[in-house]
C-alpha cells in the first residue's frame, strides 16, 4: 500500500530523480534516495512544510536536487527503476536512510551534523542525515 498519493508520471520522475541521483550507487543506493524524497512528502516538517507531492518535492526551489539541472534526469524512466521507485512508494525502508530528509557527497568523511541534523550513516559516497523524531514525527 502506498505512503503517499502519486500516478504513474509522479512514479516515474521519483524513478528519474533516484537514477540521476544515486545510479552510480548501486540499487541500494537508488533506494536510499527515493527514502530521502519520499520522506520530504511524507514530512510536512521543517524546510519541507507544504511538499505534498512528488513533483512538489523535486522542484522545490531551494531545495531541490542538483540532478534537475542535467539532462540526465529528463531521460525517460527505465522499468528497472520505476520498480524500485515503486518499492519506495509503497513503505520500504532502507537504513541509513529511513528517516533521512537531507543527503549530500562530501569530499571527505561525513560530518556529525549538517544544517543541525545528526547524521545517520554513509552509503558509498552519500552521508544522510535525519531531523529528530520531535521535529518530524510523519518520517517516524
Amino acid at each position: 500500500m502506498a505512503v503517499i498519493k502519486t500516478n504513474s508520471e509522479d512514479t516515474k520522475m521519483l524513478a528519474r530523480l533516484m537514477r540521476a541521483e544515486a545510479e552510480g550507487e548501486g540499487e541500494l543506493g537508488m533506494l536510499m534516495v527515493g527514502n530521502v524524497g519520499v520522506n520530504r512528502v511524507r514530512g510536512n516538517c521543517l524546510d519541507f512544510r507544504n511538499i505534498r507531492s512528488i513533483p512538489d518535492m523535486v522542484y522545490q526551489s531551494p531545495g531541490g536536487f542538483e540532478a534537475i539541472t542535467k539532462g540526465y534526469f529528463y531521460q525517460s524512466a527505465r522499468d528497472k527503476d520505476i520498480r524500485l521507485a515503486q518499492r519506495i512508494i509503497n513503505g520500504e525502508r532502507q537504513h541509513p536512510a529511513s528517516n533521512a530528509l537531507w543527503f549530500f557527497r562530501p569530499a571527505g568523511d561525513c560530518p556529525d551534523t549538517w544544517y543541525d541534523q545528526s547524521n545517520s550513516g554513509r552509503y558509498k559516497a552519500h552521508c544522510f542525515f535525519i531531523p529528530t523524531q520531535e521535529d518530524c514525527p510523519s518520517v517516524y
